[in-house]
């Protein structure tokens, strides 16, 4: 059969645009197909962590970012705010941050960018636009037929569609995966968390910040008219009922125990569980799964979205470069690899934050020792390298420390060398035989000379997901089979 494009996207939430902006780079034929007409304008993620605010800095998308994001009521403009976050309603004082720690130096100003989703969407979807990225709305994937050679998408009401792969980026009810018959494991739900903007009238009396009481949790800003209930009773009978202003009233009056009243909330409240899965693997055969779609779980701390866009961007080069023919044996499969651990690990820091919210003396006891060690230097400087996303590292093997880490930030120009998606290999020491390496490798590799001040590198090998893959301190020992692991043989 012919194949009408290289790998259909199903999902044109941020994660399905920034794996369809990725593959575009890389040069496949890309279409994505969304069931909605219009882009989701419903509160979800409120901001990106550092991680993915480097990942569009990467794709010299973060001035429009920056341009985007919003200002929360108690930060001043380019100055951190008081708290790094909060760990289950617990709040991270930023003052005791070691802003010195190598993973966090030079890092911000901010560990949470304040940018709505549907911004981020936004510029993702303009930048698919600009290159070229067929994005058809009101478009839903009914089914599909999966063979070795490739997969037959039937869209409803559209035909069908011959693609080469296809990356279920449709959520954490996902069709694609449970069609392709993912095993999806995990524990079930016990709490129900409901938010909405509103109005209050006793505002006055709710407490600032996170508030835990015998009944649950809540919240009542920083943003304007923001209420965020926690009740510990189970999930919600109908997850997709309108959030009314009489749920939030009950919820809040239930919770905080005080005499509030919601009186108005605007469209598109949202309700949201403890529910925590995960796919066991994120590839059967030529289907992949992709951000809500291989893992749910609760977004407390703010790690759902930055989860997704780190799939995305790690399997976007992998995948364009299978299509393309030049991807090393087994590339394609250090996709799960490297993301499954990760994903892991953000649905047990959300388990474990549920287990610190309960009234219970157990939990008492428990949130009283994790607020004293979040109070302290080590306790807070782990939190922040957690929540912003620079601690994720994948094992490489042996090599200098910082393989497999992000890589940091050098303040020297380079950046545009990553905007086309490519790896980048950084000379930092003008080695001629850096260049002879590199040659075999044009259209995979930008090339970039110069010594950055302080680096203390004679050169790095960056993948396109932004990771090193190769670096060291003096020499270039390793590089060749560096290059050769990762962007394959000439």
């Amino acid at each position: 059969m012919t194949t009408e494009y290289d790998v259909l996207v199903a999902g044109a939430g941020p994660v399905g645009l920034l794996l369809a902006t990725e593959l575009a780079l890389g040069g496949t034929r890309v279409v994505v197909v969304e069931r909605r007409t219009e882009p989701d304008t419903a509160p979800k993620a409120a901001g990106i962590n550092t991680a993915s605010a480097e990942i569009f800095e990467r794709r010299g998308l973060l001035p429009a970012i920056e341009a985007a994001q919003g200002q929360l009521p108690f930060q001043a403009k380019g100055k951190r705010a008081p708290f790094a976050g909060h760990f289950g309603g617990i709040q991270v004082p930023a003052s005791a941050v070691d802003e010195q720690d190598p993973l966090l130096l030079g890092r911000g100003p901010a560990w949470y960018v304040p940018v709505e989703q549907v911004e981020v969407e936004r510029i993702l979807g303009e930048r698919a636009a600009e290159l070229g990225v067929e994005v058809r709305r009101g478009v839903e994937v009914s089914g599909f037929d999966a063979d070795e050679d490739g997969v037959t998408v039937h869209l409803r009401d559209s035909g069908d569609v011959r693609v080469a792969w296809l990356a279920g980026c449709d959520g954490g009810r996902s069709l694609v995966r449970r069609l392709a018959g993912f095993d999806f494991p995990g524990t079930d739900p016990t709490i129900t968390v409901r938010q909405a903007t509103g109005t209050v009238e006793g505002a006055e009396l709710l407490g600032r910040g996170w508030q835990h009481t015998a009944t649950g949790l809540y919240v009542y800003g920083p943003r304007p008219g923001w209420i965020r209930t926690v009740e510990l009773d189970g999930p919600p009978s109908d997850r997709d009922a309108p959030v009314t202003a009489a749920e939030m009233d009950t919820s809040l009056r239930h919770v905080s125990g005080l005499d509030v009243h919601v009186t108005a909330v605007a469209d598109g409240g949202t309700r949201f569980t403890d529910h925590a899965r995960q796919a066991s693997t994120y590839r059967r055969g030529r289907v992949l799964l992709c951000g809500d779609a291989a893992h749910v779980h609760s977004p407390f701390s703010g790690q759902g979205l930055n989860l997704g866009l780190g799939d995305a961007v790690n399997l976007g080069w992998k995948l364009a470069a299978t299509v393309r023919g030049w991807a090393p044996d087994g590339l394609l499969d250090t996709y799960t690899e490297e993301r499954h651990p990760i994903g892991a690990g953000v649905l047990d820091w959300t388990r474990a934050q549920v287990a610190a919210m309960r009234g219970d003396a157990y939990s008492s006891a428990l949130r009283d020792v994790v607020t004293r060690f979040l109070g302290t230097r080590d306790g807070a400087t782990l939190y922040a390298k957690r929540i912003s996303g620079l601690d994720q590292h994948y094992d490489f093997g042996s090599g200098h420390p910082i393989v497999g880490s992000v890589v940091p930030r050098l303040d020297d120009g380079t950046s545009p060398a990553f905007f086309g998606g490519r790896a980048v290999l950084l000379d930092l020491a003008g080695d001629d035989e850096v260049a002879v390496l590199a040659k075999p490798y044009a259209g995979r590799l930008e090339l970039v000379r110069g010594r950055p001040e302080g680096a203390g590198l004679s050169g790095l090998l960056v993948r396109p997901d932004g990771f090193v893959a190769w670096a060291a301190a003096e020499g270039i020992d390793g590089l060749e089979t560096a290059l050769t692991r990762w962007l394959g043989h000439e």
